[in-house]
């Protein structure tokens, strides 16, 4: 019997001692094994996957009033648009961008190598800080 022929007869009963023989003496039987032995292990991890994916999740206070289901829906804020998360990091980098303008026209240098950094941006903050009051 040629040796793709026993590899084969070997797959098809995987169960017997006789298949494990004939398997393990040949180069591509080793192969044919971590085949078998990955494809339990991956339907192992999806039946896992699949019961732990049923449990249902705990809840901390769970009243049981049908009632306030919607009330927390109608409380919950309605996420923003698109337009409304563009306008808003606009908003954010002019604030960021004209506090640096202060800190700039108070001395600070950001892009310099300073080794005095944090004393020269704390002593900046405080003079900006002084010219808004």
């Amino acid at each position: 019997m040629p040796n793709e022929d026993r590899v084969r007869l070997a797959v098809v009963n995987e169960n017997s001692q006789t298949a494990f023989n004939a398997i393990a003496n040949f180069p591509e039987g080793i192969f044919v094994m971590k085949s078998i032995a990955i494809k339990r292990i991956m339907l192992g991890v999806s039946v896992i996957a699949m019961v732990a994916g049923g449990i249902p999740l705990a809840s901390a206070q769970n009243t049981g009033d049908a009632s306030a289901a919607p009330a927390d829906a109608a409380t919950t804020p309605a996420k923003p648009t698109k337009a409304e998360r563009k306008a808003a990091r606009k908003q954010a980098r002019a604030k960021k961008n004209a506090e640096l303008k202060k800190l700039e026209d108070a001395g600070y240098q950001p892009a310099a190598n300073d080794p005095n950094y944090p004393a020269k941006l704390q002593q900046a903050e405080k003079k900006a800080a002084g010219a808004s009051q």
